[in-house]
C-alpha cells in the first residue's frame, strides 16, 4: 500500500505551497523534510538568545500571486508588516544616500532632493518599464505552457510585450543606461537584480532586471510578523488542516524507480516510502544528476546534459547580531528634513559599489577572493517588528553580504571577514554602533551547505528568458516535469524563479493536478498520465 499519492521532497516555502494546493485538491500528500523543522532558507531560527531570519527576506512577489489569499494564510497566523520607506540606497564611496518609496511621487521627491537632473529620466523610465513589469508579473503568475498566453498578453499590453522580449535579450546595465546618466541610479538596480543572481549586470539576458524599480512600485514589500518563518509556519498549518502530512528529520537519499516510473523515495537510513508521484522541491541539478542518472533513454540523456553544466559556487553570506541598544542611521542626518521623521533602520539599506568597484568584485569572486567593497543589504528586523526584539532595549541586526565566494582561500573557519563586514556596517550608523554589538554569528557559504543542503552554498535560480520558458526549453524546470514518469520539479531553480515568490510551488502543483485529471486512470495503485 502506498504511503501517499504524492511525496513532496523539501519543506521550504515552494514545497509547502505545492503540497498545500495538492492536499486542498484532495490528493493524499506527504512532505518529507531533512531538517528538524520546515522552512528551509525561509526559516526564522533561534540563536544567541534571539530570533533571526536565515535570509535577509523582504517578501514582495509572493504578495502578487494570490497564494496568501487562496490558501487563507492569514487565518493560519500570517500577518505582514510594512515599512513606510521601501529602501535606503547608499554607497561605499560615501556618496549621499537616497530613499526609494513604494509610491512613485515620493520617490520622485526623494530624487529631487539628491538627483534633480534624473527626475525626467525616472519619469520616462517608469512610462516604459511599468507595462513591462506588469506583464512580467502576469507571466510569472501563470503556468508556462504555450505561446497562447503570450499572444493574449501582447493583445492586452501592446508595446509592453515587445519591450519585454527586447529587454530580455539585452543586459540590465544597457537598458538602465538608456535612461540614467548617473551611476548612482544604475548600480542599486543591479544590486537587487543581477548581483543577487550572481552574474554581471552587463551580461546579455539580464535586461528584465531593469524593471526592478518599477516592480517595487507595483508590489509593496512586507515582512511576516515574527519573522520570515511565519510564512512557512502558516503554510504547514494550512497543509495539515487540508489533510496533508509533514515528516521532518527524514533526508531523501534517492528515488525508487521501476521501468522508468517513480515508485517512491528511499531515505538516508534505508527506509522506503512508496508513492506514484514525487515532487522534488529542492535543487533541480541534484535531482537530474544524482537521482535519475541511472535511468535509461531520454532521462539518461537529460541527466548527462545536466552533468555537463558548470557547478556554481555560493557567493552570499550573512551576519546576524544582537545589539544592546538602538543606533542612529547616518542617512537620517545626511538627508536632513526629508528623513527627519522616518524610520531608516527597519527598511533594507542597500550599499552598492561604484561601477569600477562592481567590475572588480566580479573579478575577485571568480578568483575566490572576498570583495573589498561588497554589495550589502542591511536592516534591523526588530525595528519594524517588536516581536523580534530579544529583550528590553535590544535590537537584532541583519547584514547580508554578496561577493563572498564558497572557495575562500584558507576556508571560512576562523576567517576575519565577518568582523570586517561589521566594521563596514558601522559606517552607515552613527559612531559607536560597534560598541552596541553584544553577540553575533556568521552564516557563510559553507554553513549554508552544511545546514541547508545547498550544494557549495549556492541557491539555484531559474534564469531562462521568457521566450525560452514559453517554448518549453529545459522542460523539467519550465514545465515542472522531469523525464521520468511521475517525477515533478519545483523550487527556486524552476520557473519562474527564486526569492520568496511561491509561484513555482503553485505551478508545479498545477502540473500534478492537471495530469491527474487528464490521465486519471488508476491501475495497480499508480496514475497513468500523459503530459499536458
Amino acid at each position: 500500500m502506498a504511503d501517499a499519492e504524492v511525496i513532496v521532497v523539501g519543506g521550504g516555502h515552494n514545497g509547502l505551497i505545492a503540497a498545500t494546493y495538492l492536499a486542498r485538491a484532495g490528493v493524499d500528500t506527504l512532505v518529507v523534510e531533512g531538517r528538524s523543522e520546515v522552512g528551509g532558507i525561509s526559516s526564522t531560527v533561534s540563536d544567541l538568545g534571539a530570533r533571526f531570519n536565515i535570509c535577509n527576506c523582504d517578501h514582495a512577489l509572493i504578495r502578487t500571486t494570490g497564494i496568501v489569499e487562496e490558501l487563507e494564510l492569514e487565518e493560519h497566523g500570517l500577518h505582514y508588516l510594512e515599512s513606510e520607506v521601501g529602501n535606503v540606497h547608499g554607497y561605499h564611496d560615501d556618496s549621499d544616500p537616497w530613499l526609494f518609496f513604494p509610491e512613485q511621487d515620493r520617490t520622485l521627491e526623494s530624487l529631487a532632493h539628491r538627483f534633480p537632473r534624473q527626475i525626467d529620466a525616472y519619469r520616462r523610465y517608469l512610462e516604459d518599464s511599468l507595462p513591462v513589469a506588469r506583464l512580467a508579473l502576469e507571466m510569472a503568475r501563470t503556468p508556462s505552457r504555450t505561446l497562447r498566453m503570450l499572444s493574449r498578453a501582447a493583445g492586452r499590453r501592446g508595446r509592453g510585450a515587445a519591450r519585454l522580449l527586447d529587454w530580455s535579450r539585452r543586459s540590465a546595465a544597457e537598458v538602465l543606461a538608456g535612461y540614467f546618466d548617473d551611476w548612482h541610479l544604475i548600480t542599486p538596480a543591479l544590486s537587487l537584480g543581477p548581483t543577487m543572481w550572481g552574474v554581471p549586470g552587463n551580461m546579455p539576458g539580464t535586461g528584465l532586471a531593469a524593471t526592478g524599480y518599477a516592480t517595487r512600485h507595483l508590489v509593496k514589500s512586507g515582512r511576516p510578523r515574527g519573522g520570515s518563518g511565519a510564512l512557512t509556519d502558516a503554510l504547514r498549518t494550512a497543509l495539515e488542516k487540508a489533510g496533508g502530512r509533514v515528516r521532518c528529520g527524514s533526508t531523501v537519499d534517492h528515488l525508487e524507480l521501476d521501468g522508468g516510473e517513480v515508485r517512491g523515495v528511499v531515505l538516508a537510513h534505508g527506509e522506503r516510502l512508496e508513492a506514484p508521484r514525487v515532487l522534488a522541491a529542492c535543487d533541480p541539478r541534484a535531482v537530474m544528476v544524482d537521482w535519475i542518472g541511472e535511468s535509461g533513454g531520454r532521462a539518461r540523456r537529460r541527466s548527462e546534459d545536466w552533468r555537463g553544466r558548470p557547478v556554481i559556487d555560493g557567493y552570499q553570506a550573512k551576519v546576524d547580531a544582537v545589539l544592546a541598544g538602538t543606533p542612529r542611521a547616518v542617512a537620517t542626518d545626511r538627508l536632513g528634513d526629508p528623513a527627519a521623521d522616518l524610520d531608516l533602520l527597519g527598511p533594507t539599506t542597500v550599499i552598492s559599489p561604484s561601477p569600477e568597484q562592481l567590475a572588480a568584485n566580479h573579478e575577485q569572486k571568480e578568483a575566490g577572493r572576498v570583495s573589498e567593497h561588497p554589495t550589502m543589504l542591511i536592516n534591523m528586523p526588530s525595528a519594524l517588528d517588536s516581536d523580534l526584539r530579544p529583550g528590553p532595549g535590544q535590537q537584532t541586526l541583519s547584514l547580508e553580504v554578496l561577493f563572498t565566494p564558497y572557495s575562500l582561500p584558507g576556508g571560512w573557519a576562523g576567517s576575519r571577514e565577518p568582523e570586517r563586514w561589521l566594521r563596514l556596517w558601522d559606517r552607515v550608523v552613527a559612531p559607536g554602533g560597534l560598541d552596541l554589538v553584544s553577540d553575533w554569528r556568521a552564516m557563510t557559504p559553507d554553513r549554508y551547505e552544511r545546514e541547508f543542503a545547498m550544494h557549495r552554498g549556492h541557491t539555484p535560480a531559474y534564469a531562462a528568458p521568457p521566450l525560452a520558458s514559453l517554448l518549453g526549453r529545459n522542460r523539467e524546470v519550465s514545465r515542472h516535469r522531469a523525464p521520468v514518469r511521475g517525477l515533478y520539479l519545483s523550487g527556486a531553480g524552476t520557473y519562474p524563479g527564486a526569492g520568496i515568490f511561491g509561484a513555482a510551488g503553485r505551478n508545479a502543483a498545477a502540473a500534478v493536478i492537471r495530469d491527474r485529471h487528464q490521465g486519471a486512470l488508476y491501475g495497480r495503485g499508480r496514475w497513468s498520465s500523459r503530459s499536458a
